[in-house]
């Protein structure tokens, strides 16, 4: 007697620990979980923790509860201005709704994924290349309410979309690149046209400063020797000085002004008339520009020592009927 009863007791409990196997569930914290019993949905959700369902009569779906990450594949299609191009995109979604995401829909990724990509080849065919290149995030938006609209009703909701890439014709690629050549060749033009602007009234003013001041010039030439003397790799060679022109310049103008005074006409005692220089005929001599001929001469010596004292010395005389070299040759 005590035998079958240890034997019942021991039966009883293999059939008590089966059955609490068979009927534990753990649901993690980022689940929920479903049961359907008899293939009716029961009104409670589970939460996450340790459960207990009715072996062989409840079945426990478990809907994961996390933001999905889901690449939407490249769709190809025109857009409205006529061009083909290819467009991927990425969705975020997350489930709000456990038992309408197992009894509204049969697989809800298969869903989002399909009306992703027919919204996405929509989203193509209403508009313009520029649109999809500059104005994302406008697309981005009007993307999201089309695969939300839908989506609610799954128990899913659209976090974001973003499209990622746009894949463009090599044809329509090198047509952009010479478009933004040439908006970047205008515009260095208009900027060099602004600076000779710029350049032409600044020379203008410089140039009237220069004509009041006949010495500025003058400075501004050996300012230019001096800058060319600095690079050592030039010759520079100045035919004639500058002052000696003017004082040339300078000499001929006495001459030129200096003119023979009119004669004095005379009458004589026996009636006739006698004409007379106002002047010796020492003082009516005209200055000549060969009596400064020697100042000339002694400032051109000064001036042809000084500079072959700067000029470093030439190797390769220079021919003078040719402006070449020695042999003639280029």
């Amino acid at each position: 007697m005590i035998e079958e009863l240890v034997t019942a007791g021991v039966a009883l409990a293999s059939v008590g620990t089966v059955y609490a196997m068979a009927a534990a569930r753990v649901v993690k914290q980022y689940e929920r979980g479903v049961v359907l019993r008899l293939g009716k949905l029961r009104s409670g959700v589970r939460g996450p923790g340790f459960t207990m369902i009715v072996p062989f009569v409840d079945r426990l779906q478990k809907v994961n509860m996390q933001i999905v990450t889901m690449p939407v594949p490249g769709q190809d299609g025109i857009t409205r201005d006529n061009v083909t191009v290819r467009v991927d995109a990425v969705i975020y979604f997350k489930v709000v709704s456990a038992a309408d995401a197992v009894i509204q829909v049969e697989d809800y990724r298969f869903a989002v994924s399909q009306m992703a990509q027919t919204s996405l080849r929509s989203i193509i065919g209403k508009s313009e290349l520029d649109d999809l290149l500059s104005n994302r995030e406008k697309l981005n938006q009007g993307l999201e309410l089309m695969i939300d609209s839908p989506a609610v009703e799954w128990g899913v909701s659209i976090d974001r979309v973003e499209i990622k890439d746009v894949s463009l014709p090599e044809t329509m690629k090198r047509s952009m690149a010479r478009q933004a050549e040439a908006d970047r060749e205008r515009r260095a033009r208009v900027i060099n046209a602004d600076a000779e602007l710029q350049a032409s009234k600044k020379l203008a003013e410089a140039a009237g400063v220069m004509s009041e001041q006949p010495a500025a010039l003058q400075l501004r030439l050996l300012q230019t020797v001096v800058a060319v003397a600095a690079e050592k790799n030039s010759t520079l060679v100045l035919p004639f000085p500058v002052e000696l022109l003017r004082f040339l310049e300078r000499a001929q103008q006495p001459a030129q002004q200096a003119a023979p005074p009119a004669p004095q006409v005379q009458q004589s005692s026996d009636g006739t008339a006698q004409t007379q220089p106002s002047l010796p005929e020492a003082q009516q001599r005209p200055i000549q520009p060969q009596e400064f001929s020697a100042q000339a001469q002694q400032l051109l010596a000064q001036w042809q020592q000084s500079m072959q004292e700067q000029l470093p010395p030439v190797e390769t005389p220079l021919d003078p009927d040719f402006g070449g070299s020695k042999s003639g040759q280029d």
